[in-house]
Protein backbone atom coordinates (compact mmCIF):
# COMPACT_ATOMS: atom_id res chain seq x y z
CA UNK A 1 0.00 0.00 0.00
CA UNK A 2 1.41 3.41 -1.25
CA UNK A 3 1.22 6.57 0.86
CA UNK A 4 -0.42 8.14 -1.68
CA UNK A 5 -3.31 5.41 -1.51
CA UNK A 6 -3.41 5.32 2.33
CA UNK A 7 -3.52 9.32 2.05
CA UNK A 8 -6.20 9.15 -0.46
CA UNK A 9 -8.35 6.02 1.42
CA UNK A 10 -7.85 8.83 4.56
CA UNK A 11 -9.30 11.56 2.79
CA UNK A 12 -12.61 9.79 1.50
CA UNK A 13 -13.31 8.44 4.91
CA UNK A 14 -12.57 11.99 6.50
CA UNK A 15 -14.79 13.91 3.84
CA UNK A 16 -17.43 11.66 4.59
CA UNK A 17 -17.48 11.85 9.07
CA UNK A 18 -16.84 15.34 8.10
CA UNK A 19 -19.78 15.92 5.05
CA UNK A 20 -22.51 13.28 6.57
CA UNK A 21 -23.84 16.02 9.20
CA UNK A 22 -24.29 19.00 6.38
CA UNK A 23 -26.38 16.18 3.97
CA UNK A 24 -28.87 15.78 6.89
CA UNK A 25 -29.01 19.53 7.66
CA UNK A 26 -29.19 19.86 3.71
CA UNK A 27 -32.66 17.48 3.56
CA UNK A 28 -33.71 18.95 6.54
CA UNK A 29 -33.22 22.70 5.75
CA UNK A 30 -35.16 21.48 1.98
CA UNK A 31 -37.99 19.82 3.88
CA UNK A 32 -38.73 22.96 6.25
CA UNK A 33 -38.93 25.32 2.89
CA UNK A 34 -41.08 23.46 0.67
CA UNK A 35 -43.65 22.72 3.77
CA UNK A 36 -43.59 26.58 4.04
CA UNK A 37 -41.41 26.48 7.57
CA UNK A 38 -38.87 28.27 8.75
CA UNK A 39 -35.94 26.10 8.10
CA UNK A 40 -33.00 25.24 10.60
CA UNK A 41 -29.45 26.06 9.85
CA UNK A 42 -27.70 23.88 7.64
CA UNK A 43 -25.36 23.59 10.02
CA UNK A 44 -27.68 22.32 12.80
CA UNK A 45 -26.64 18.99 12.98
CA UNK A 46 -23.15 20.10 13.83
CA UNK A 47 -24.54 21.84 16.98
CA UNK A 48 -26.40 19.41 18.31
CA UNK A 49 -23.28 16.68 17.90
CA UNK A 50 -21.15 19.33 20.17
CA UNK A 51 -24.12 19.84 22.42
CA UNK A 52 -24.23 16.19 23.23
CA UNK A 53 -20.48 15.11 23.41
CA UNK A 54 -20.28 18.14 25.92
CA UNK A 55 -23.16 16.42 27.90
CA UNK A 56 -22.54 13.04 30.45
CA UNK A 57 -23.56 10.07 29.53
CA UNK A 58 -26.37 8.23 31.45
CA UNK A 59 -26.66 4.57 31.71
CA UNK A 60 -29.80 2.32 32.92
CA UNK A 61 -29.06 0.39 35.95
CA UNK A 62 -28.76 -2.68 34.31
CA UNK A 63 -27.15 -2.00 30.93
CA UNK A 64 -24.82 -4.45 30.00
CA UNK A 65 -21.77 -3.73 28.22
CA UNK A 66 -23.29 -4.46 25.02
CA UNK A 67 -25.34 -1.20 25.53
CA UNK A 68 -22.10 0.55 25.96
CA UNK A 69 -20.56 -0.87 23.10
CA UNK A 70 -23.35 -1.12 20.34
CA UNK A 71 -22.83 3.15 19.41
CA UNK A 72 -19.51 2.90 18.98
CA UNK A 73 -20.36 -0.49 17.00
CA UNK A 74 -22.79 1.04 15.14
CA UNK A 75 -20.65 4.17 14.45
CA UNK A 76 -17.53 1.87 12.95
CA UNK A 77 -19.98 0.10 10.64
CA UNK A 78 -20.94 2.72 8.78
CA UNK A 79 -17.76 5.00 8.69
CA UNK A 80 -16.52 1.50 7.07
CA UNK A 81 -19.18 1.37 4.33
CA UNK A 82 -18.56 4.40 3.77
CA UNK A 83 -14.88 4.32 3.01
CA UNK A 84 -15.26 1.12 1.13
CA UNK A 85 -17.96 2.85 -1.32
CA UNK A 86 -16.75 4.91 -3.89
CA UNK A 87 -17.60 8.36 -3.20
CA UNK A 88 -14.52 10.15 -4.84
CA UNK A 89 -12.42 7.12 -6.50
CA UNK A 90 -12.43 3.93 -7.23
CA UNK A 91 -8.41 3.15 -7.26
CA UNK A 92 -8.25 3.07 -3.46
CA UNK A 93 -6.33 0.39 -0.81
CA UNK A 94 -10.46 -0.65 0.48
CA UNK A 95 -11.52 -1.13 -3.01
CA UNK A 96 -11.33 -4.81 -3.63
CA UNK A 97 -13.55 -5.05 -0.04
CA UNK A 98 -16.43 -2.98 -1.58
CA UNK A 99 -18.38 -5.99 -2.70
CA UNK A 100 -22.10 -5.75 -2.62
CA UNK A 101 -22.67 -8.78 0.07
CA UNK A 102 -20.40 -7.47 2.41
CA UNK A 103 -21.71 -3.62 2.02
CA UNK A 104 -25.31 -5.08 2.93
CA UNK A 105 -23.11 -7.63 5.73
CA UNK A 106 -22.23 -4.53 7.27
CA UNK A 107 -25.70 -2.68 7.39
CA UNK A 108 -26.71 -5.78 8.86
CA UNK A 109 -24.13 -5.69 11.43
CA UNK A 110 -24.87 -2.20 12.67
CA UNK A 111 -28.99 -2.90 12.77
CA UNK A 112 -28.56 -6.56 15.22
CA UNK A 113 -26.43 -4.53 17.41
CA UNK A 114 -28.50 -1.49 18.36
CA UNK A 115 -31.40 -3.48 18.17
CA UNK A 116 -30.22 -6.12 21.12
CA UNK A 117 -28.70 -3.09 22.70
CA UNK A 118 -32.12 -1.46 22.38
CA UNK A 119 -33.66 -4.68 24.26
CA UNK A 120 -30.78 -4.98 26.57
CA UNK A 121 -32.35 -2.34 29.44
CA UNK A 122 -35.73 -3.87 28.86
CA UNK A 123 -37.72 -1.26 28.27
CA UNK A 124 -41.38 -1.31 26.13
CA UNK A 125 -40.37 1.62 23.81
CA UNK A 126 -36.88 -0.45 23.22
CA UNK A 127 -38.44 -3.64 22.22
CA UNK A 128 -40.90 -2.28 20.06
CA UNK A 129 -38.44 -0.49 17.86
CA UNK A 130 -35.87 -3.45 18.02
CA UNK A 131 -38.72 -5.87 16.71
CA UNK A 132 -40.08 -3.03 13.75
CA UNK A 133 -36.26 -2.73 13.13
CA UNK A 134 -35.39 -6.13 12.47
CA UNK A 135 -38.62 -6.56 10.54
CA UNK A 136 -37.54 -3.89 8.20
CA UNK A 137 -34.24 -5.01 7.48
CA UNK A 138 -35.63 -8.61 6.92
CA UNK A 139 -37.15 -7.03 4.07
CA UNK A 140 -35.49 -4.37 2.89
CA UNK A 141 -31.97 -6.09 2.81
CA UNK A 142 -32.97 -8.65 0.10
CA UNK A 143 -34.45 -5.86 -1.92
CA UNK A 144 -30.85 -3.60 -2.00
CA UNK A 145 -29.27 -7.21 -2.73
CA UNK A 146 -31.64 -7.68 -5.69
CA UNK A 147 -30.93 -3.54 -6.40
CA UNK A 148 -27.00 -4.60 -6.56
CA UNK A 149 -27.33 -7.95 -8.18
CA UNK A 150 -29.56 -6.14 -10.86
CA UNK A 151 -26.78 -3.41 -11.63
CA UNK A 152 -24.04 -6.30 -11.30
CA UNK A 153 -25.40 -7.95 -14.49
CA UNK A 154 -24.23 -5.15 -16.41
CA UNK A 155 -20.32 -5.32 -15.33
CA UNK A 156 -20.68 -8.83 -14.75
CA UNK A 157 -19.22 -8.14 -10.79
CA UNK A 158 -20.90 -7.60 -7.41
CA UNK A 159 -18.09 -5.00 -6.91
CA UNK A 160 -19.35 -1.82 -6.35
CA UNK A 161 -15.96 -0.13 -7.93
CA UNK A 162 -16.59 -2.25 -10.92
CA UNK A 163 -20.04 -1.45 -11.25
CA UNK A 164 -18.85 2.42 -11.35
CA UNK A 165 -16.13 1.65 -13.41
CA UNK A 166 -18.19 -0.05 -16.04
CA UNK A 167 -21.24 2.02 -16.00
CA UNK A 168 -18.78 5.56 -15.58
CA UNK A 169 -16.44 4.84 -18.59
CA UNK A 170 -18.19 3.23 -21.24
CA UNK A 171 -20.61 5.21 -23.98
CA UNK A 172 -23.92 6.55 -22.40
CA UNK A 173 -26.60 4.05 -22.78
CA UNK A 174 -30.15 3.05 -21.28
CA UNK A 175 -31.08 0.16 -19.19
CA UNK A 176 -34.32 -0.19 -18.92
CA UNK A 177 -33.71 -2.64 -15.54
CA UNK A 178 -31.98 0.03 -14.04
CA UNK A 179 -35.02 2.23 -14.48
CA UNK A 180 -37.03 -1.03 -12.03
CA UNK A 181 -33.73 -0.76 -9.69
CA UNK A 182 -33.75 2.96 -9.29
CA UNK A 183 -37.40 3.32 -8.51
CA UNK A 184 -36.75 0.28 -5.76
CA UNK A 185 -33.88 1.55 -4.29
CA UNK A 186 -35.27 5.22 -3.47
CA UNK A 187 -37.92 2.82 -1.63
CA UNK A 188 -35.41 0.90 0.23
CA UNK A 189 -33.49 4.17 0.84
CA UNK A 190 -36.34 5.93 2.35
CA UNK A 191 -36.96 2.62 4.76
CA UNK A 192 -33.84 2.11 5.77
CA UNK A 193 -33.46 5.53 6.76
CA UNK A 194 -36.31 5.94 8.89
CA UNK A 195 -37.64 8.51 6.12
CA UNK A 196 -41.25 8.84 5.52
CA UNK A 197 -43.37 7.30 4.57
CA UNK A 198 -42.32 4.59 6.13
CA UNK A 199 -40.55 6.35 9.94
CA UNK A 200 -41.02 10.19 10.59
CA UNK A 201 -37.88 11.39 12.14
CA UNK A 202 -39.23 14.42 13.50
CA UNK A 203 -41.51 12.56 15.70
CA UNK A 204 -41.59 11.17 19.06
CA UNK A 205 -45.30 9.10 19.24
CA UNK A 206 -45.28 5.35 20.12
CA UNK A 207 -47.63 4.61 17.63
CA UNK A 208 -45.45 5.45 14.64
CA UNK A 209 -41.57 5.75 15.80
CA UNK A 210 -39.23 3.07 14.58
CA UNK A 211 -35.60 5.02 14.80
CA UNK A 212 -36.30 6.63 17.85
CA UNK A 213 -37.50 4.00 20.22
CA UNK A 214 -34.19 2.42 19.49
CA UNK A 215 -32.53 5.17 21.01
CA UNK A 216 -34.59 6.68 23.47
CA UNK A 217 -32.21 5.42 26.43
CA UNK A 218 -28.88 7.23 25.11
CA UNK A 219 -27.81 10.56 26.16
CA UNK A 220 -24.56 12.18 25.62
CA UNK A 221 -21.89 11.21 23.46
CA UNK A 222 -23.07 7.86 23.29
CA UNK A 223 -26.37 9.40 21.36
CA UNK A 224 -24.39 11.63 19.40
CA UNK A 225 -22.45 8.86 18.05
CA UNK A 226 -25.77 7.37 17.10
CA UNK A 227 -27.04 10.45 15.79
CA UNK A 228 -23.54 11.20 13.35
CA UNK A 229 -23.79 7.21 12.96
CA UNK A 230 -27.54 8.15 11.56
CA UNK A 231 -25.83 10.63 8.96
CA UNK A 232 -23.51 8.24 7.75
CA UNK A 233 -26.19 5.77 6.56
CA UNK A 234 -27.94 8.48 4.81
CA UNK A 235 -24.53 9.95 3.38
CA UNK A 236 -23.86 6.02 2.41
CA UNK A 237 -26.91 5.45 1.22
CA UNK A 238 -26.87 8.44 -1.79
CA UNK A 239 -23.36 7.61 -2.54
CA UNK A 240 -24.48 3.94 -3.05
CA UNK A 241 -27.83 5.46 -5.25
CA UNK A 242 -24.66 7.61 -7.07
CA UNK A 243 -22.61 4.83 -7.65
CA UNK A 244 -25.12 3.08 -9.24
CA UNK A 245 -27.21 5.16 -11.11
CA UNK A 246 -24.71 8.48 -11.78
CA UNK A 247 -21.22 6.74 -11.72
CA UNK A 248 -20.14 9.83 -13.73
CA UNK A 249 -17.23 12.37 -12.72
CA UNK A 250 -15.71 9.83 -10.29
CA UNK A 251 -11.82 9.91 -10.20
CA UNK A 252 -9.81 6.57 -11.21
CA UNK A 253 -6.54 7.82 -9.68
CA UNK A 254 -5.25 7.52 -5.87
CA UNK A 255 -3.78 11.12 -6.36
CA UNK A 256 -5.58 13.27 -3.51
CA UNK A 257 -5.22 16.45 -6.22
CA UNK A 258 -7.48 14.22 -8.35
CA UNK A 259 -9.83 13.23 -5.72
CA UNK A 260 -10.20 16.91 -4.35
CA UNK A 261 -11.28 18.08 -8.12
CA UNK A 262 -14.05 14.79 -8.05
CA UNK A 263 -15.41 16.67 -4.73
CA UNK A 264 -16.98 19.33 -6.17
CA UNK A 265 -19.24 16.69 -8.46
CA UNK A 266 -19.98 14.78 -5.61
CA UNK A 267 -21.50 17.90 -3.30
CA UNK A 268 -23.24 18.48 -6.32
CA UNK A 269 -24.71 15.22 -6.71
CA UNK A 270 -25.74 14.95 -3.10
CA UNK A 271 -26.80 18.52 -2.77
CA UNK A 272 -29.92 17.49 -5.78
CA UNK A 273 -29.91 14.41 -4.26
CA UNK A 274 -30.78 15.71 -0.78
CA UNK A 275 -33.54 18.42 -2.73
CA UNK A 276 -35.05 15.06 -4.14
CA UNK A 277 -35.43 13.19 -0.81
CA UNK A 278 -36.70 16.13 0.90
CA UNK A 279 -39.60 16.52 -1.79
CA UNK A 280 -40.07 13.07 -2.04
CA UNK A 281 -41.33 13.37 1.87
CA UNK A 282 -43.12 16.23 1.55
CA UNK A 283 -45.40 15.14 -1.15
CA UNK A 284 -45.59 10.81 1.03
CA UNK A 285 -47.85 10.78 3.86
CA UNK A 286 -46.64 8.81 6.75
CA UNK A 287 -48.67 5.14 5.93
CA UNK A 288 -49.33 2.79 8.71
CA UNK A 289 -46.84 0.20 10.09
CA UNK A 290 -48.95 -2.91 9.15
CA UNK A 291 -48.06 -1.44 4.90
CA UNK A 292 -44.35 -1.33 5.22
CA UNK A 293 -43.82 -5.21 4.23
CA UNK A 294 -46.51 -4.03 1.20
CA UNK A 295 -44.56 -1.14 0.41
CA UNK A 296 -40.84 -3.21 0.67
CA UNK A 297 -42.09 -6.43 -0.62
CA UNK A 298 -43.21 -4.06 -3.43
CA UNK A 299 -39.32 -2.47 -3.92
CA UNK A 300 -37.99 -6.17 -3.67
CA UNK A 301 -40.80 -6.98 -6.65
CA UNK A 302 -39.35 -3.79 -8.66
CA UNK A 303 -35.63 -4.87 -8.48
CA UNK A 304 -36.65 -8.58 -9.55
CA UNK A 305 -38.17 -7.27 -12.59
CA UNK A 306 -35.13 -4.85 -13.03
CA UNK A 307 -32.75 -8.22 -13.89
CA UNK A 308 -35.98 -10.12 -15.51
CA UNK A 309 -35.90 -7.40 -18.32
CA UNK A 310 -32.10 -7.10 -18.32
CA UNK A 311 -31.73 -10.59 -18.74
CA UNK A 312 -34.86 -10.76 -21.41
CA UNK A 313 -33.13 -7.85 -23.60
CA UNK A 314 -29.12 -9.22 -23.25
CA UNK A 315 -30.47 -12.32 -25.24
Amino acid sequence: MSFSGLLSQLLEILLAVALAPLLSGWVSQCRAWLQGRRAPSLLQPYYLLHKLFNKESVLAEHASPLFRSAPYVKFGCMTLACAIIPTLSTDLPLAPAADAIALVGLFALARVFISLAAMDVGTAFGSMGARREMLIGFLAEPALLMVLFSASLISKSTSLTTIVETLGHRELAIYPGLAFAGVAFTMVSLAENARVPVDNPATHLELTMIHEALILEYSGRHLALLEWAASLKLFAYSCIGLALFFPWGVAEAQAPLAMLLALPVLVGKLAVGGALMALLETLSAKMRIFRVPEFLATAFLLAVIGMLVHLLLAR
